[in-house]
């Protein structure tokens, strides 16, 4: 089978390998072992600081394109030039492939959800790795790319793996996960017990978007009323600065730990010792540190965006976030007091999860090529 992926990951080669997004690797080397051929259409460039990690296949054949960017005038324009060779590219593989693969949402995933109209006979998959919720505040080119890929007169023999099932899905829509662990590694878990101190985990990019200092003010929150309570902090990012100024004006620098971008090992590690992790994010696809953590039977904390309130059911695996502090602070004190309803909380949360292994992912992906 030659198969076609379209994504706006970069493919960058390093020592005749190419390398991109570890989670997206990761995820990526299960489709390639099942396929005779690859091309990657992508950029090959890529200036920012990048978690990356090699592919497993050395034999990928990878078409460059440039990134295409709408953020300001400049970039508008510059994009509008580019987008024809993009355009050109993007048809030529097309035609040649088997089975086409869209990874949305993002520019060049948009520009592959209008392509593929034009081969309603060839055989598709598309990752929406977004938010699918129809009432979520979206660009516009999001929602674009959700319209062609749920409307069946355009977006024919297309599978659409989307996180969550949502009203107005059509048969193009297809719920599915993202997994981290394999069946084998269930084997190393044990029950956890809930006592002081409490520990507490945040995992991600320090950014806007997911909020890592409302995870400290919430801990902060639980030290002034008198309860010992620590937060390891995974991840590094543009507020990390403010953030230790932040911890360190508020005199918590022995219960807030920054533990800086870390190996999956380490953060594996992290989850099994913790209590609890916080996620106050804006905006999510499929959480995958919510599953993560939920697979060690470290309890979710978490906002409620995207297919949260599904994965902790309702509350009943997790506590879902109001984002008001005092009543937050409030819910989570409640739960504190109830030892024996967190450890069947924390139970039911990892037969939850290890539902979600790489195992059962490369069963499913099986029947979708």
């Amino acid at each position: 089978m030659k198969f076609l992926v379209i994504t706006s990951a970069p493919s960058l080669k390093k020592r005749d390998v190419y390398w991109s997004y570890a989670p997206y690797v990761k995820e990526m080397d299960i489709w390639f072992d099942k396929v005779s051929t690859v091309t990657i259409v992508s950029p090959t460039q890529y200036h920012k600081k990048l978690l990356s990690a090699p592919f497993k296949r050395a034999d990928l054949n990878v078409v460059s394109i440039p990134l295409l960017a709408f953020g300001s005038v400049a970039t508008v324009f510059l994009s509008l030039l580019k987008l024809p060779l993009v355009v050109f590219k993007m048809i030529s593989e097309m035609r040649k492939a088997d089975h086409i693969h869209l990874r949305c949402p993002g520019t060049i995933g948009l520009v592959g959800c209008i392509i593929q109209v034009l081969f309603p006979k060839k055989k598709k998959t598309a990752k929406y790795a977004g938010n699918w919720d129809p009432k979520a505040k979206q660009p516009l080119s999001y929602r674009m790319q959700k319209w062609i890929l749920n409307t069946t007169f355009l977006t024919k023999n297309m599978q659409v793996l989307v996180y969550g099932e949502w009203e107005g899905q059509t048969k193009n829509m297809k719920p599915f996960f993202t997994a981290s662990y394999w069946d084998v590694e269930k084997k190393e878990a044990s029950k956890k017990t809930f006592s002081t101190p409490y520990t507490f985990l945040f995992v991600g990019s320090l950014v806007e978007g997911k909020r890592p200092l409302y995870a400290i003010k919430l801990v902060e929150k639980l030290i002034e009323n008198g309860i010992l309570a620590s937060l390891s902090i995974f991840g590094d990012g543009l507020l990390r600065q403010e953030l230790e100024a932040y911890v360190e004006t508020n005199n918590l620098k022995k219960h807030v730990n920054f533990k800086g971008n870390q190996t999956p090992d380490e953060v594996k590690e992290g989850y099994k010792e913790a209590h609890f992790l916080l996620l106050a994010s804006k905006s999510e696809g499929w959480p995958k540190v919510v599953a993560e953590a939920m697979f060690w039977g470290t309890i979710p904390i978490s906002t409620s965006v995207s297919c949260v309130s599904w994965m902790l059911d309702s509350g009943n695996r997790g506590l879902l976030l109001s984002l008001d502090l005092d009543k937050d602070l409030r819910n989570l004190r409640s739960l504190l007091l109830k030892q024996q309803h967190l450890e069947a909380m924390s139970q039911d949360s990892m037969s939850w999860s290890r539902e979600y292994t790489l195992d059962r992912f490369e069963t499913e992906l099986k029947g979708l090529l």
